[in-house]
């Protein structure tokens, strides 16, 4: 099942202490590339938070997660005073206030505003403690993420699907053509060598007419790449299908198709043909921009 590497996710949870809000945003990326935003008290939990958003949630993509926290009424940190931060805090602005002859306009207010000058008397978290109050929110972010990503992997899938049905009815178009292209040509190339060995009155050599005849239809047949192309399409459709991600797949087995409709157009003259090759390409095209939206 395709799942679409862009998605969103929000839930929230609630500990002893505090209440959190976990967000996850991701965008198409070639590799795994989590970016997590914390609190500055929650920084031990980083490795673990993408540990588990890898495991639990996208295995490709830029991924940006954010946790924020909110203390919960009658569980605020004790606060302390700085005493001697203040003093230093104190002393320069009195220097500045002095050397500049600025005005006094220094008050408690002021200067409580300054950070540092309050301190937590809090020892410290318990990290076990934290994650399993934010794992809840956490688990659920994920899930709504994961469920997002995958209802946009369906409306891919369904477009591919459109796609890939009017690239084989093309390929089968243009696999009739060949049919008939590769015998007028070969008629063509036998007549108007015949023409050119009877206007020099040289005697023809049957086996070498026929040879060289072989070896022309053999350089404008497109039997093998028609049947790669089917083969193909057909391998497209399973790698689609799996539950694994398969984006990259996809896009390998792409320039593989592209690489095959390539070496149709160069083997064949006819504009009929051309027109569907062109086609296919452009069609092509636009499911190698879908599938860089694929895990």
């Amino acid at each position: 099942m395709m799942k679409s590497m862009t998605g969103f996710g929000r839930a929230s949870s609630s500990g002893d202490t505090r209440d959190y809000t976990v967000e996850i945003r991701s965008v198409n990326g070639r590799y795994f590339d989590c970016s997590v935003r914390l609190p500055r008290e929650l920084l031990p939990l980083e490795e673990k938070i993408r540990g588990f958003v890898r495991d639990k949630d996208q295995a490709r993509g830029k991924i940006d997660v954010t946790v924020s926290c909110v203390r919960r009424p009658g569980a605020e940190n004790a606060r302390t005073v700085d005493v001697g931060f203040v003093r230093e805090y104190l002393s320069a602005l009195y220097r500045l206030r002095d050397e500049f002859g600025l005005p006094d306009d220094i008050t408690v207010t002021r200067v409580a505003a300054e950070p540092g000058v309050f301190v937590s008397t809090d020892a410290g978290i318990d990290p076990d403690a934290e994650w399993n109050a934010l794992l809840p929110a956490l688990t659920e972010a994920c899930a709504v993420h994961a469920a997002m990503r995958a209802t946009e992997g369906k409306k891919i899938d369904d477009d591919l699907s459109e796609k890939l049905a009017f690239v084989s009815e093309c390929v089968r178009k243009i696999a009739e053509l060949s049919d008939g292209n590769v015998r007028s040509f070969r008629e063509k190339f036998e007549n108007r060598l015949r023409q050119i060995l009877s206007d020099e009155r040289i005697t023809p050599d049957e086996n070498r007419i026929l040879t060289e005849c072989a070896i022309y239809a053999d350089r404008v047949a497109i039997d093998e790449e028609i049947v790669r192309l089917r083969s193909h399409i057909t391998a497209f459709r399973e790698i689609a299908d799996e539950k694994a991600p398969s984006g990259k797949k996809l896009d390998f087995l792409l320039q593989e198709m592209n690489r095959e409709i390539n070496t149709v157009g160069s083997k064949c003259a006819d504009a009929g043909i051309a027109r569907l090759v062109v086609t296919v390409k452009n069609e092509l095209e636009k499911i190698r921009e879908q599938i860089q939206n694929i895990e």
